[in-house]
């Protein structure tokens, strides 16, 4: 039982020369940086995380000190002449390129209370010029949500997004959007306060805002590599980046000004290829690939390389050298990892083992602030070979609560099984002896002793990690074993009224309990009228099915109605003043199928 070695890191050794770039071309900012939401809440602050300005502290990991102390800054900064960025009013980084009429805001941060904000610092610098387009690199919640802060839903400029960006925004954020949510409150340390024993941030930036989130539909889709759009005046080469830090993301440069901008695929600390809150496993090989080719079309012509977190990267030789880093970074763990992997080793063995060379090691921007060589090993293990690591023994396990019945039963009882946890604890094995308590308090939730030496162990475990969000997701477990479940405010309920009918249908579909629907059975015909689309909606065998139509075919309902409408409808379960014919009983017997989302569902106990 010896001390245990946290693998979300290494020690860096290299230049400091990052810490100087963070605050280059600094132009201002909002003193004191509050925002609030029209209901007077505060959504996004910074005040809060003043005390990273000073030293560090036994309770934070030297190395995420730094880290958050850098993306702590906020304010407004010029990139290169024409591109500015607005960083550290939330979780991303809001960039503006001006044009010949107006400005083009790329990634509009998460809520409309901060890109609004943000929009407004840069106003009050650059003058009151109009949003002229809307650029999304990315699917991901946090470069989209706050387009309503910076232009109406019925504008007509372009916006521009990567080919299935749609699909990939509702799949992460709308289907699977509760569980997510969950979880990031976990791994955003969303209950923590912000102090030296509580939340500094999650390596990408200082944390996710809680305002008010939207989407307008893009206008423009980027389909290829190559593909160029002059928009405002601007010309830009894009670069399609599928399946590297989303399932749909590219990559932009700017010719005139040889700026590169890498979107999330180059940023200053090791990514996730799958992240604690739960998303596809990405491809390390395809993201190494899609650098590499990235440095060939663009980075040796480039004088200025930025991207949607962080800071920027000056110089073609530094922007060269960086990227060529963080490609051997993702092609290292990729490699490595499959080549083990058919030695016969699991994905937990491999990761325990795993280290990084120390030319890449040496370097900050490889460490894992935000993704780890842990969970990341482990997720490149799970993309080709699933969760079953291939011993008969764990094809059929027992679930937590009755695996933790028989673990204390032979173990002879709670009580036994905590003087084992506290024998651990005191040796510094703290992965064993959480593992010990855990049993404990999944075998009896209700006893005082076991959930508090279960937190003690996840405090120590948050204390010492490197990696941001294993911090946060270890100290919001201990607070929640403590001092219950508090409120989850994350939500992305803002997208119901850009969904096609497809995915609002789909919505219904997952909500369906399906053993309450195994007798039912009925068949709706759905006419968007606005649209023009003609949808069949069954009940068969327990499942929701639907699809589009040509024409009307008999049903028990036939139901008119326009697409706002049948948003409006999806999100309320009222469908008063909608044109139907036939039997009006089965709108109401379908929603009285349904279940809600549970966004405050237990993590750390049954």
């Amino acid at each position: 039982m010896g001390d245990d070695k946290h693998p979300t890191g290494n020690t860096a050794t290299g230049s400091r020369g990052s810490d100087e770039a963070v605050d280059r071309g600094f132009l201002g900012t909002l003193d004191p940086l509050i925002i609030h939401a029209t209901d007077g809440r505060v959504v996004w602050e910074m005040e809060s995380l003043a005390f990273l300005a000073g030293a560090g502290s036994e309770n934070v990991h030297d190395g995420l000190w730094r880290q958050s102390a850098l993306t702590a800054r906020h304010g407004l900064y010029l990139v290169t002449e024409g591109i500015y960025q607005v960083r550290g009013f939330d979780l991303s980084n809001m960039t503006l390129v001006e044009g010949d009429h107006g400005v083009i805001v790329i990634d509009p941060l998460i809520s409309a209370e901060t890109a609004a904000a943000a929009l407004a610092l840069y106003r009050s610098h650059r003058g009151d010029r109009p949003v002229s387009a809307i650029v999304y690199t990315h699917a991901h919640a946090d470069h989209f949500g706050g387009v309503l802060g910076v232009i109406e839903p019925d504008t007509g400029i372009p916006i521009v997004a990567p080919e299935h960006f749609l699909d990939n925004a509702v799949s992460e954020n709308v289907y699977a959007g509760t569980a997510m949510f969950r979880r990031g409150y976990y791994y955003d340390g969303h209950p923590l306060a912000r102090n030296a024993a509580g939340r500094i941030g999650i390596g990408l930036g200082a944390g996710a805002s809680t305002g008010s989130i939207g989407l307008v539909v893009p206008t423009l889709d980027i389909t290829t590599t190559g593909q160029e759009e002059v928009l405002d005046g601007v010309r830009i080469v894009f670069q399609l980046t599928p399946g590297t830090e989303c399932p749909s993301e590219m990559n932009l440069y700017f010719p005139a000004q040889r700026a590169l901008c890498m979107a999330e695929n180059a940023t200053h600390t090791m990514h996730n290829l799958l992240t604690l809150r739960g998303a596809q496993v990405r491809d390390p090989r395809m993201w190494s690939r899609y650098l590499s080719e990235a440095t060939e079309l663009f980075g040796h012509r480039s004088d200025v390389e930025f991207a949607s977190h962080h800071w920027p990267t000056w110089g073609t030789d530094a922007i060269v050298a960086f990227l060529t880093e963080q490609r051997d970074l993702y092609a290292y763990l990729h490699d490595q990892t499959v080549r083990l992997m058919n030695q016969g080793q699991t994905g937990s063995e491999i990761a325990e083992a795993f280290e990084m060379p120390p030319s890449l090691a040496g370097k900050w921007h490889t460490h894992g602030y935000y993704g780890s060589v842990s969970h990341n090993v482990k997720a490149i293990y799970q993309r080709y070979l699933g969760w079953y690591d291939g011993n008969p023994a764990h094809l059929w396990q027992h679930p937590p609560t009755a695996a933790a019945t028989r673990y204390v039963d032979v173990m002879g009882g709670v009580a036994a099984t905590l003087e084992h946890a506290r024998r651990y604890l005191d040796a510094g094995d703290l992965r064993f002896a959480v593992e010990l308590a855990s049993h404990a308090v999944f075998a009896d939730p209700g006893d005082g002793a076991a959930r508090e030496l279960l937190a003690t162990g996840l405090e120590r475990l948050g204390f010492g990690a490197e990696n941001a969000t294993w911090r946060n997701v270890f100290l919001t477990g201990a607070t929640e074993l403590r001092y219950g479940v508090g409120r989850n405010d994350l939500e992305a309920g803002g997208l119901l009224d850009v969904l096609t009918v497809t995915q609002l249908f789909d919505t219904l579909a997952i909500r369906l309990v399906g053993p309450r629907s195994w007798n039912e059975g009925f068949a709706i015909n759905w006419v968007i009228t606005d649209t023009r689309e003609l949808y069949r909606l069954e009940l068969s065998h327990g499942a929701l099915i639907h699809y589009p139509i040509d024409k009307p075919r008999p049903a028990d309902l036939n139901v008119r109605i326009t697409h706002a409408r049948l948003a409006q409808a999806v999100a309320g379960g009222s469908f008063s003043g909608v044109d139907m014919t036939g039997d009006a009983g089965v709108l109401p017997r379908l929603f009285a199928l349904l279940d809600s989302p549970d966004p405050t569902f237990a993590v750390v106990t049954p």
